[in-house]
């Protein structure tokens, strides 16, 4: 079984150099369900559920959608 090749300089360097702004908005998922005001009651309810339990499934699209924007607003394009 050979060994992997070790990553090429210019390969790393692409890796060092993406310091896109649009990162940062990753954290917004992160961050918005640690602060407890969201979901520090049972009303209102949506389908029986209290306000807990679709906030969670909230997060989830949130976190999806962050992280769509921010590939599609840092991906390399081949017509740069």
């Amino acid at each position: 079984m050979a060994a992997p090749e070790p990553e090429t300089r210019a390969a790393a360097k692409t890796r060092a150099k993406d310091k896109s702004p649009w990162n940062w908005l990753l954290f917004v998922p992160i961050v918005v369900p640690l602060i407890p005001v969201f979901y520090n009651s049972e009303s209102p309810r949506i389908f029986g559920f209290p306000r807990f339990y679709w906030l969670q499934l909230a997060y989830i699209l949130l976190g999806v959608a962050a992280t769509t924007l921010v590939y599609q607003l840092t991906k390399k394009r081949g017509d740069r």
